[in-house]
């Protein structure tokens, strides 16, 4: 199949190397011009704009958005749309949120597939887990596609109605906060604990059988041999946050409780205090001078 890419940056590029490598046709633009360079010299058909990019589409066009979420995909949309009608589709593989995606495929000619992507630059050389939703008709004509981008046929899957893919890939996200911190507040106890422990040999053995094992356990693993026991000069501050935040509230409007992911997720949010500390947590420590005359603890 012939397929469009709009947007080159890691994951955009990743998108682009597997379909080629799958013997698909790919025409690919983004505004950087060095990454459509690159993309043709791996054997892409370069476009200079978006217009071109679809002019170069041969009849029923096929186009993967995978651009920051927010204004860029409604930008490359309305830059798309005098070159789309309803037998054309398109894939939104960013992380937007559920009802930008239903907004869009309201308002958008072609199909619109909204694609929750999950498996980062490792999907280079894996393949990606897609959570697609929109028409079934157009999932099915993008399968050549997805088997290409993601692990294989059993590494996407149509999730239901135009919302749903960007829906099970906002969850997916707040369980990844949640599992992150409980990986965190585990190892932690092991480094701060009553033993002296290696804390990557911990992680490859548990990774070897345990039940707890896991790709982000590998991932510690690999934190722990090229950073060092203690992690070295790795900050406390965990940037994101977005997709999490997005998880929380829609538990508050659905009354389900997520209380691991709310709390993962305000560990987070704690975790970018300023240099002079939290505020909350300054007044907290004046306040046990105030009603027990605890020291105050201040900074030098």
């Amino acid at each position: 199949m012939q397929l469009g890419v709009i947007g080159l940056g890691r994951m955009g590029r990743i998108v682009v190397d597997r379909t080629l490598a799958a013997g698909h046709d790919v025409v690919a633009f983004d505004l950087d011009e060095e990454a459509v360079a690159a993309a043709a010299d791996a054997g892409a058909t370069p476009a200079d704009s978006v217009r071109s990019l679809a002019e170069q589409l041969d009849g029923e066009k096929r186009v993967w958005l995978m651009v920051p979420a927010g204004e860029p995909v409604d930008a490359a949309l309305d830059d798309l749309e005098p070159h789309l009608d309803g037998d054309d589709v398109v894939v939104d593989g960013g992380n937007s949120h559920f009802e930008d995606s239903v907004r869009r495929a309201g308002r958008t000619d072609a199909a619109y597939l909204d694609c929750g992507t999950s498996g980062g630059p490792a999907g280079a050389e894996l393949g990606f887990s897609l959570m697609v939703g929109g028409p079934e008709w157009a999932y099915e004509a993008l399968e050549p596609a997805f088997d290409a981008v993601a692990t294989g046929p059993d590494g996407h899957a149509r999730m239901g109605p135009s919302g749903s893919g960007h829906y099970v890939k906002m969850v997916h996200n707040g369980v990844e906060y949640a599992l992150m911190q409980a990986y965190g507040e585990g190892f932690e106890l092991l480094h701060e604990g009553r033993y002296d422990l290696d804390l990557e040999a911990i992680a490859r053995t548990w990774n070897n059988g345990a039940v707890i094992r896991s790709w982000l356990l590998e991932l510690c693993e690999e934190a722990f041999r090229e950073e060092g026991n203690d992690l070295g000069t790795v900050a406390d501050h965990v940037a994101g946050g977005s997709t999490g935040t997005w998880t929380v509230q829609e538990a508050l409007e659905q009354e389900i409780p997520v209380p691991l992911i709310h709390q993962a997720l305000a560990e987070r949010f704690g975790s970018r205090a300023p240099p002079q500390g939290r505020f909350s947590r300054r007044l907290a420590n004046r306040l046990r001078y105030g009603f027990g005359r605890h020291d105050v603890a201040r900074d030098e």
